[in-house]
This record gives structure tokens, sequence and C-alpha cells, in this order.
């Protein structure tokens, strides 16, 4: 009993310091963010072109000017969104590093890599979701198919002829082309690139014949890829002329989430600076404008919302992996 009443205060005494250091770490954090002499870097884990791409660029500035800040994309593309995650985690959680999370990256990935490189839930803090991207299924311009029906009944004809690109391995357009294969019966080869502007480059010269992508309409509007399908429960305003799957006699349902995280250990105050300037962004007539321009579902929510909704994804993607019969790299 007397060795207890004598470590009984140290402990005392070291989680009283402990506690302390922690709230002073917190304020000085807080009190250097945003450095001025420190960029803040959206790290965009895929290559410049796709619509993750598009979204922190679209961000970048607006948050700069709410800030004070430069604030630029840093492209770190590889492995369906994996390897720049995999740097982002080790990062300082002092807001001068801001990840671009994506469905791919954050819910479906743990399902698809055996070695991640980091946990889905203990390495980030979430700060606020942005946008969801119902997927498209676009074919070349010149491309003879000009419905579902076409493209269905020529993968019947000759089976495993016809190629669908996607921006990686576990990625939203692989997901949504391996669901497609299985709703459809028909065997298409998947071509997996290291982002979506690569892949969409070979689709517009030909060298693959569809992609079920989340970032086509200025290509579409453009003249340079032709939409057939939507992946969502209704038409998108964007693409009103557009059927959905179901119209087109293939029901099936796939999307594309976007949102920020830091790493984990985030301080309290950084995280609720972020999450209250960006969700200003959001509902900006400009950025929600661009936003639904490119049609996007704009979403914006609190840290504590975000988190759950992460996790909640990531329960769902486990059965949506397992049905796409994607292999464990």
């Amino acid at each position: 009993m007397r060795q207890t009443t004598r470590q009984g205060p140290t402990r005392r005494l070291a989680l009283q310091m402990t506690a302390a250091f922690l709230a002073l770490s917190s304020t000085a954090a807080m009190a250097a963010w945003p450095s001025d002499d420190r960029p803040i870097r959206i790290l965009v884990p895929w290559p410049a072109g796709g619509a993750t791409d598009q979204i922190g660029r679209m961000l970048a500035q607006p948050l700069s000017q709410a800030l004070g800040v430069p604030v630029i994309v840093e492209n770190k593309g590889g492995a369906g969104g994996v390897i720049g995650t995999q740097q982002f985690v080790k990062e300082k959680p002092d807001g001068h590093a801001i990840l671009l999370a994506t469905s791919s990256t954050n819910a479906a990935a743990p399902y698809l890599y055996a070695r991640l490189g980091f946990d889905p839930i203990a390495d980030f803090t979430p700060v606020t979701s942005l946008c969801e991207i119902p997927n498209v299924m676009v074919v070349p311009a010149k491309s003879p198919w000009n419905s579902v029906k076409d493209l269905v009944a020529a993968a019947k004809k000759d089976p495993g002829k016809y190629t669908y690109g996607s921006a990686g391995i576990g990625g939203s357009q692989h997901l949504a082309g391996a669901q497609f294969k299985t709703a459809a019966g028909v065997d298409v080869r998947h071509v997996p690139y290291k982002g979506s502007g690569p892949a969409a480059q070979d689709l517009i010269a030909g060298h693959i014949d569809m992609m079920i992508d989340t970032g086509s309409l200025g290509s579409i509007r453009g003249g340079l890829l032709k939409p057939l399908a939507v992946a969502s429960q209704k038409r998108l305003p964007a693409l009103p002329d557009v059927p959905t799957f179901k119209e087109a006699g293939t029901p099936m349902l796939a999307s594309a989430w976007y949102g920020l995280m830091l790493p984990a250990h985030a301080p309290a105050e950084i995280v609720d600076r972020l999450n209250t300037e960006v969700n200003k962004i959001l509902r900006s007539p400009d950025i929600h404008a661009k936003l639904t321009g490119m049609g996007a579902i704009v979403m914006g929510d609190s840290p504590q919302d975000f988190g759950k909704f992460v996790a909640s994804e990531i329960k769902r993607y486990e059965a949506i992996v397992r049905d796409s019969g994607a292999p464990k790299e």
C-alpha cells in the first residue's frame, strides 16, 4: 500500500504535465497557423487532370483568400492514390498539409492492398466532406456505340476484345467497370493507369474503348467523348439527355466522394477553422456552380459527421470490392 501511495502523486503530476504540454502545443500550433512564411499544400494523390485534381485546384484560390496565405496543389500519383496517401500520413499535423481524400484511397484501398501503409481511420483527422460525383460511362467521340445496348451487344459478340480504363486498381472507375461487367454479363478487360488524366487521354485517342468516369464533363462538352449512361438514381442536371444505367437496361449505381483530411492528432482549433472556411467556400455561389457544373453533388459537414461517414463507407466498400472480384495487391 505504501508503494501505491508514493506513486499516486507522481502519476498525477505526470498526467498534469502531459495535459499542460498538449494544451501549450495546441495553442502554439494555432498561433503559428497559418504561417506567413509557409504555404498550405493540398496533397492530391493522383496526377493532374482528373476530377480529384480539378476539385483541389478549385478550392485552392478561395481558401488562400480566406486564410491569407498561399495554398498550392501538390500532385503525388501512383497505385490508385495509395502512394501519395502513404506519404501524406508522414506529414506533421500542423495544418500546412491537407489531403484531398477520396472513396478510392480512404474506403476501398484497405480491401485492395495487403500492405496499405496507413490506417484509414487512425492515421487521419477528418475535416469535412466536399462532394460526390456519380460515374458516367463515356466512349470516344468516334466510337460506333451510341448506347449501352450497343456496347453490350459488341462485348457479348467478342468477349475479351474490348477494354475499359481507370485511374488505377481500386479506383472508382475500376470498381464501376467491375460492377458493369457483372450487371451486363460481359467480358471487358481492365486497363489501369496512374490517374484519370492519362486514362482519359488514351480514351480520347481511341487506345481504350470506354471508361466509367467521374471527371469527363469537360471532354463531353468539348466533343471529345460521348456519354452513354450515368450511374446515379436520377439523371444529372449537367447531362439531362443522358439516361441512367437503369433506363439503359443495365441497372447499377456508382459514384466517388471527396473530402479533406489532416494527419492524425491535428489540433482541434486548426480542424475547426479549416472546416468553417471550407464549408463557407462550398456554399459560395461560384464554387457551388463549378462543382455542380462538373456533375457533382455538393456536400459539406462537420468533422465528426465526416468521420462517421468515412467509417460507414469503409464498411460498405468491403462488399463492393469483394463483389468486383478485384485481386488484393
